[in-house]
Parts: C-alpha cells; sequence; structure tokens
C-alpha cells in the first residue's frame, strides 16, 4: 500500500442521483453541515476498480438501498465533473491535492421510499420534486445532475 493510500483520500468521487419515476428526487442533509443538502456522494477507495462499485457501495452506504453492478438499475450520466475541494474537507486529501474528479449516476425507482441514513453522514433526508430538488441542492454540480435527469425524463414536476 502506497503511504498516501494509507492517510488519505482518494481525489475521484461519484455522486448518484436517486429519483422515483412520479418525479421526485432525494436529498438528504449532511450531518457535519446543516444546510448542505446533496444525492448520494463518496469518494472511491484506493482499491475499488471502477466508479460504478463505488455509486453501488454508497447508495447502499448512505440509503440502506441494495443494488450491485450487475443488476443494471444504476444508469451512469456519462458526464464527469471537476472542481475545487471545498475548505472544510481540503484535510482529507494530499497535500496539494485540490481538485476533486467526480462522476455522475442516477438510480430510478419505482416509487418514493424510506431510507435508512448513516448517522455519519447524514441526519435527514427529503423526497422533492426536480425544481424544488434542483433549488435546494448545494453544489454546483448535484444541480447539474438533477437537471440532466430532469431533462431526460421530461417530467415537469
Amino acid at each position: 500500500m502506497k503511504p498516501v493510500e494509507k492517510y488519505y483520500k482518494r481525489p475521484e468521487s461519484v455522486l448518484v442521483m436517486i429519483y422515483s419515476r412520479d418525479g421526485n428526487v432525494l436529498l438528504m442533509r449532511r450531518a457535519d453541515h446543516e444546510n448542505f443538502w446533496q444525492s448520494v456522494t463518496g469518494s472511491m477507495n484506493w482499491e475499488e476498480s471502477s466508479p460504478l462499485e463505488t455509486a453501488c457501495r454508497e447508495v447502499t452506504e448512505e440509503t440502506g438501498l441494495e443494488t450491485t453492478e450487475s443488476n443494471g438499475l444504476l444508469r451512469d450520466l456519462g458526464k464527469t465533473y471537476k472542481y475545487d475541494i471545498y475548505p472544510q474537507w481540503k484535510h482529507r486529501y494530499a497535500p496539494g491535492v485540490n481538485i476533486n474528479t467526480e462522476h455522475s449516476f442516477a438510480l430510478e425507482l419505482p416509487a418514493k421510499v424510506g431510507v435508512t441514513l448513516n448517522p455519519d453522514e447524514h441526519c435527514d433526508y427529503v423526497w422533492l420534486d426536480f425544481q424544488m430538488a434542483f433549488d435546494t441542492a448545494t453544489s454546483w454540480s448535484n444541480k447539474e445532475a438533477i437537471l440532466d435527469v430532469w431533462q431526460r425524463t421530461g417530467k415537469r414536476r
């Protein structure tokens, strides 16, 4: 194991926008930042070989929902975003690492469901229509993923 892998997060992550067929988006409030609403997100572990593998793991860890690489539920949106790592989280990355690469995915569910939050990461969740979710999501990349899926599905509300 390389030393950087032992102590620092990998600057590559996933975002999974979960939505219901009737046009509602799941957003969760971060436990460490009460005004930060987001979709499922998470850094790739050093040993993970694909963003899809990470997306499956993160969905289960953050919501309790089960998905696997082989069941076809997760859809790669084919978009990758690069952004400056937020100052409050820079200490998690190796010195000099300032940019994170985020791969975006979507997960469509037949209907809204209850989720089991990981209390270390999130303290609340809500299902909102696409417009409200877009307005509520904190990060620009999360807003982009919501807008992308909203446009692809043609949902009006």
